[in-house]
């Protein structure tokens, strides 16, 4: 059962994203991508308070993601990201990313913290970051 609402076009969108962000982290990768995005939706703190929906969350700014300011962004969603998409929209979760908001590609390591948020691990070349249990319950 799904996390958030979603309707089949915001699963495109996701799945457009996740590609965009992290075809090269393999469906791992992508899948943790996907959860930073689901996290965003359901968390309704910090940075994503008025963030209800994958197209806010997709396009927000500031504080959004760089893909879509590119022209990968805009291909039509393949199905193989598309059930990757549907995964995280339906709950599934994976570690670093399991809680986390943000993430980033450094040129090395990875921080122990960026802009105050804990690093919970990297995953390939992404680093993930998240809030506290008391600062995002909904994410826990």
């Amino acid at each position: 059962m799904a996390v958030i609402k979603a309707s089949s076009e915001d699963v495109k969108m996701l799945a457009r994203l996740i590609r965009a962000e992290a075809e090269g982290e393999g469906e791992l990768g992508m899948l943790m991508v996907g959860n930073v995005g689901v996290n965003r939706v359901r968390s309704g703190c910090l940075d994503f308070k008025n963030i209800r929906s994958i197209p806010n969350m997709v396009y927000q700014s500031p504080g959004g993601f760089e893909a879509v300011q590119k022209p990968y962004f805009y291909q039509k969603a393949r199905d193989k990201e598309v059930r990757l998409a549907q995964r995280v929209v339906n709950g599934e979760r994976q570690h670093p990313a399991s809680n986390a908001l943000w993430f980033f590609r450094p040129a090395g390591g990875c921080p122990g913290t960026w802009y105050d948020q804990t690093n919970t691990g990297r995953y390939k070349k992404h680093c993930f970051f998240a809030p506290t249990a008391q600062d995002c319950p909904q994410v826990y």
